[in-house]
């Protein structure tokens, strides 16, 4: 009898367990309830396709974003929703339910054990592909992996190209002299709405880190420069871009309206913001990839931005947050020169730099043949992304008063589908996130893991406590206090800087 008893208790144990696991995947929000879904063997309870924003069709389109409606029921939250309007980069992949201009979702991914009690680090993350592509629902990025470093990570999709970033007169009158930054606005409102909600899934609304990718990492130091997005969240993490650079709204220092309304005008022959908003969005997106088009990026629109943001840091008036930002080693080899010798790069700077020739080549040096293809390599991607990523990086350290760590990734990843055997642009993606085997094609080995555990560790570090350090890491010092820069390697290890150089050269080139 006893035993009996037992085995009946045990049953009963099991079922109220599995009901207490299944609950765990209903949550409660503002606009109604969810149901999400286990991944990573169960490890993470995941939240997709939520809308955070009303969908910016018809009158909404190229409006700040307007409240999520509220659903009745429970809304399946187990699929991403569909990505934004754009001509994607042919290494992105999107497992989600279309491209539409209806894609203002986010996803949450949430430890297992996670309460609403929980208050865990929140880190947000927001996609690269240069203002005109992307999805929060490419693999290389997914919640499988992060989230079981004790963190609630959230992704999102925010208006892209024409649909994000379109300036023209009429819509600067429409909204009170304000247009333009629509992608921006997204990312803040998508920001509101989680410091709404997140407690929901475990995290700690007062405790959100900003972090993301070339363009993504345009907008983690814009979003530092907004007015509209302070108190929005404490810590902040640039992989590969700035806005103190040039490009990608950059520098930003007036109204992008005359050539865009031209454009609107000749381009797509419409003479009304109201015949605008009629169009098919993929006439208006066609016609973005002919010659002439705008190139569709952040303006100083007096409401998002209200002056050049590398002004805003110059004056430091940015957040004074906790800051972890670098770039790659290969940055530059996607639009290097090929087969750079010696002599080529001696003529290069002469032709160049004139008579900072001499300058240019102790900054960038190419005694022989091999030293010349790394410089050129190195020029290359200094002046595509990494001269604004070191500029956004000692503005912060100078005026920030907060906390500033630098990083240089170097492991040359095993070659894949899309790229060869190089640290290029994006490559520490799937590193961050700890989704190696996403990459189509890669052949991974055990450095590329032991990496890849070290900058989750890192990264998450970072999240929790503003500082990137923990148990079993190589120490990692502060930029702003010692000048050393954290090299990720098969052996990582701080150093001191040894190319400040390089981007005092340019710093002195450009003012001429």
């Amino acid at each position: 009898m006893v035993s009996r008893l037992k085995f009946v208790a045990a049953l009963l144990g099991v079922a109220l367990g599995a009901m207490l696991h299944a609950n765990s995947l209903k949550v409660k929000v503002e606009q109604g309830k969810l149901q999400g879904k286990f991944v990573n063997e169960g490890r993470v309870r995941a939240f997709l396709g939520i809308p955070y924003a009303a969908p910016p069709l018809e009158a909404l389109r190229w409006r700040a974003p307007a409240p999520a409606a509220h659903w009745k029921g429970v809304r399946q939250a187990r699929r991403y929703g569909a990505h934004c309007e754009q001509f994607p980069f042919p290494d992105m992949i999107f497992p989600d339910a279309d491209m539409s201009e209806d894609c203002l979702f986010l996803n949450v991914f949430t430890p297992a054990h996670a309460k609403n009690s929980s208050k865990l680090p929140v880190m947000f993350w927001i996609h690269g592909g240069a203002y005109f592509a992307g999805s929060a629902s490419e693999p290389r990025h997914d919640g499988d992996f992060l989230p079981a470093k004790g963190v609630v990570l959230v992704t999102i999709n925010y208006r892209l190209g024409v649909f994000g970033f379109l300036d023209t007169d009429e819509l600067i009158a429409e909204g009170d002299g304000s247009a333009g930054n629509y992608g921006l606005m997204d990312m803040i409102a998508a920001l509101r709405w989680v410091k709404a909600n997140i407690a929901q899934f475990g995290g700690d609304p007062q405790k959100v880190t900003i972090f993301g990718e070339s363009a993504g990492s345009f907008a983690v130091s814009t979003l530092m420069a907004s007015p509209m997005a302070k108190g929005l969240f404490i810590r902040a993490i640039g992989e590969s871009g700035s806005a103190l650079g040039g490009g990608l709204g950059g520098q930003a220092a007036a109204k992008a309206a005359p050539a865009e309304t031209a454009w609107v005008r000749e381009a797509l022959g419409v003479k009304s913001l109201a015949e605008l908003r009629a169009m098919p969005a993929e006439a208006i997106l066609a016609a973005t990839r002919k010659h002439g088009a705008p190139a569709f990026a952040p303006v100083v629109d007096g409401k998002v931005l209200t002056e050049p943001v590398a002004a805003t840091y110059a004056e430091g008036k940015q957040a004074h947050i906790p800051l972890l930002a670098g770039w790659n080693r290969d940055e530059g080899s996607f639009s290097a020169p090929k087969e750079m010798t010696a002599e080529k790069w001696k003529a290069a700077a002469e032709k160049r730099f004139g008579d900072q020739a001499a300058a240019f080549l102790k900054a960038y040096p190419g005694a022989d043949d091999a030293e010349a293809e790394r410089a050129s390599i190195d020029y290359a991607g200094d002046m595509f992304i990494a001269f604004g990523t070191w500029k956004w990086i000692e503005a912060q350290s100078k005026t920030g008063e907060a906390p500033v760590y630098r990083y240089h990734f170097e492991l040359a990843a095993p070659p894949s589908k899309f790229h060869d055997a190089t640290a290029y642009h994006s490559d520490e993606i799937e590193y961050v996130f700890g989704t190696l085997a996403t990459r189509p094609g890669a052949e991974w080995r055990p450095e590329d893991r032991k990496l890849s555990e070290e900058m989750m560790s890192y990264w998450t570090n970072f999240a929790k406590t503003g500082d990137p350090n923990g148990p079993g890491l190589p120490a990692w010092p502060r930029f702003d206090k010692t000048g050393e820069v954290m090299h990720l390697d098969r052996d990582s290890q701080a150093t001191p800087d040894t190319t400040r150089a390089r981007y005092e050269f340019l710093l002195k080139t450009a003012k001429r």
